[in-house]
């Protein structure tokens, strides 16, 4: 007879065990949040025509961790192109640089680096360590480089970013938003070589020595979602899981940010969400290419007094899939008045899309060479010129 109670107790606890699990796990499924949607903010816009196409609390400020390099390799380039430096020159590493924690490529005190294996450090490993190398060549310390860092910021018209360091290391008062990323995104594409970089799963550093390190991209949706090319990953404790992502497809770049996602893999489904949603949903119409020439002015007190204005960036009509583009106007808007000298790459107007006088996209037009001030002599032959005339 006890036998029989204690096999009932043991069935009647087994039962009761059972069903408090099924209760818990219940509960715990009804409480747990969509993971793709445990993130903090997020913002994504067409490259050409930054046409916001989803945005959730793109101006909170939160810690953006290695995205910060964004803005580092924004200012390397720059530097670039100005040929200030280049991809051969030689860069020295100090103990200071060498000395950075986090994500690194392990560099040494005194070791040199092309500045393009440094690129390669920065872009595919995110290494702290070459960022901070490279700050120090462009500016001569790392706290000059990151103020060029905030007058970039400002120039830009970021309202909700401030930068501490080049790497994203964590410290107090050093905060972006997923709006300000993707601005800064925007205009490191400018410099279409950057992908050439940010595309790559791999690489190698050191490779014909004996230290030969192996590079691979943080970036893991560069081998599994068709498209992506960049741009920058980004993680700490307290910032979570970041990633600015740009893919095409159909001839439409796509940027899109994601801050504050709770593991990789929230953070990689909700991209692929948000570019899914983005390709779905929307196509691009080329109008008009870069540095094509849309109208002849005349620039007052100049050597040349018929100047070309040229596009500063290809005109970019941003349409929905349903959507066939008819109705749309195209205007130019070009400054009075205009007077030497001038510089190249000057705004002097804006070459408009319009749909029921809504403005669909606007881009610069530009003067694509030095305009310099004519003198006494040149004008007063002008001024002959048009009395024979």
């Amino acid at each position: 007879m006890k036998i029989l109670v204690s096999i009932g107790l043991s069935v009647i606890l087994l039962f009761s065990s059972l069903g408090s699990q099924g209760f818990t796990y219940a509960k715990s499924k009804t409480e747990k949040k969509d993971a793709a949607e445990q993130m903090k903010s997020a913002f994504v816009i067409e490259k050409e025509t930054g046409k916001v196409l989803f945005t959730k609390d793109s101006n909170k400020e939160l810690p953006p961790a290695s995205m910060t390099k964004i803005m580092t390799l924004l200012l390397i380039f720059k530097g670039l192109d100005r040929h200030d430096f280049s991809l051969k020159d030689k860069v020295s590493v100090s103990e200071h640089a060498a000395s950075m924690g986090g994500s690194q490529v392990f560099l040494e005190p005194g070791e040199t680096m092309t500045v393009d294996e440094m690129l390669k450090a920065i872009t595919i490993a995110s290494a702290n360590d070459a960022s901070v190398a490279m700050a120090e060549y462009i500016a001569g310390s790392e706290k000059d480089f990151v103020n060029r860092m905030n007058k970039e910021a400002k120039k830009l018209g970021l309202k909700h970013t401030h930068f501490k360091n080049p790497t994203g290391l964590p410290v107090d008062g050093h905060y972006s938003s997923a709006h300000d990323m993707a601005i800064m995104a925007k205009a490191l594409l400018d410099h279409e070589k950057v992908l050439g970089y940010t595309s790559r799963y791999e690489d190698y550093l050191r490779e014909d020595t004996e230290n030969k390190f192996w590079l691979v991209n943080t970036n893991k949706l560069i081998k599994t979602y068709p498209g992506v090319d960049g741009l920058k990953t980004g993680f700490t404790n307290e910032a979570k899981y970041c990633l600015t992502a740009t893919a095409t497809r159909n001839n439409m770049r796509i940027i899109a940010v994601v801050m504050g996602a709770q593991t990789p893999k929230d953070r990689n489904k909700k991209m692929a969400q948000l570019l899914d949603q983005a390709f779905a949903n929307y196509k691009t119409k080329k109008l008009i290419n870069k540095n094509h020439t849309v109208k002849i002015v005349n620039i007052s007190k100049s050597e040349k007094q018929n100047v070309p204005v040229v596009t500063q960036k290809p005109v970019v009509l941003l349409l929905k899939k349903s959507d066939s583009g008819k109705n749309v106007k195209k205007r130019m808007v070009i400054k009075k008045h205009l007077q030497a000298p001038l510089k190249a790459g000057t705004v002097v107007g804006y070459y408009e899309l319009r749909k029921n006088n809504k403005v669909l996209a606007k881009t610069p037009l530009v003067i694509n060479q030095d305009i310099k001030e004519a003198s006494w002599w040149q004008l007063f032959k002008q001024s002959m010129g048009k009395i024979v005339h």
